[in-house]
C-alpha cells in the first residue's frame, strides 16, 4: 500500500497543521482511492481536472467571530487549461462547480481528523455557487476553502475561487453535506416499511 508520502510530499504544503495531520489527510484519501479501485473504471472530466489541483495550505484556525471554535482551512491552486473552458475561452461554470464541490470537502475532512481523529467527507446535500467574474485560459486560480459547521450529521463549508492572474474573485460557494448512512441503516428502514 502506498503511504501518504507516495501520494503528495506533505512537506511542500504550507499551513499550521502538523506534519502528522497532513499525512493523515492523505492516508484517508488513499484508503478512499483503494475502495474506489474496486469499482468499475470511471471515465470523465472530474478525475482529469481533480488530478491537477495542487495543495498549498492545510491549517486549523480559530474562528474570527467565535474564537473558541476551530475551523479547517485548505488552499489549492490550479491553472485554467483548455478542457476547463467554455466556447468563450473562460472557465466554464460547471468546472467552477466541480472545483468548489471537490475542494470544499477537504477542510471538513481536515477539521474532523484534527478534532477527533475521524475523517468524514459526507455526501452532498446542496451546493450553491455564485459566479462573480470570468477566469481566462492560462490564468492561475487560488481556491480557498474553510469549514462552517462540523456536526454529527450535517457538515458545511464555504469556498472562494480567486484569479491570481487578474486579482479578482471568480466564484464562491457554500457546500452542505450529510454524513452518509451505512447500508445496514438503510436496510433496517426498508424492512420497517
Amino acid at each position: 500500500m502506498e503511504s501518504a508520502r507516495d501520494i503528495v510530499d506533505v512537506s511542500t504544503i504550507g499551513g499550521n497543521a502538523s506534519q502528522e495531520l497532513k499525512e493523515s489527510v492523505f492516508s484517508f484519501l488513499q484508503r478512499e482511492r483503494e475502495v474506489a479501485s474496486q469499482l468499475p473504471p470511471f471515465k470523465g472530466f472530474e478525475p482529469e481536472i481533480a488530478s491537477r489541483v495542487v495543495w498549498r495550505e492545510i491549517s486549523i484556525l480559530r474562528n474570527a467571530e467565535e474564537p473558541e471554535r476551530l475551523e479547517g482551512r485548505v488552499v489549492f491552486e490550479i491553472k485554467v487549461e483548455e478542457d476547463m473552458v467554455n466556447g468563450r475561452g473562460t472557465l466554464h461554470g460547471a468546472c467552477s462547480g466541480l472545483l468548489i464541490d471537490n475542494c470544499s470537502t477537504m477542510p471538513i475532512l481536515v477539521l474532523g481528523l484534527a478534532a477527533n481523529g475521524q475523517g468524514e467527507t459526507g455526501v452532498s446535500q446542496s451546493l450553491t455557487v455564485l459566479y462573480h467574474s470570468p477566469a481566462m485560459l492560462g490564468d492561475k486560480l487560488r481556491i480557498v476553502c474553510t469549514t462552517l459547521t462540523l456536526g454529527n450529521r450535517a457538515l458545511s463549508s464555504r469556498c472562494e475561487i480567486w484569479d491570481e492572474t487578474r486579482h479578482r474573485l471568480v466564484a464562491s460557494g457554500v457546500h452542505t453535506k450529510m454524513v452518509a448512512s451505512s447500508p445496514k441503516d438503510n436496510l433496517r428502514l426498508v424492512s420497517k416499511l
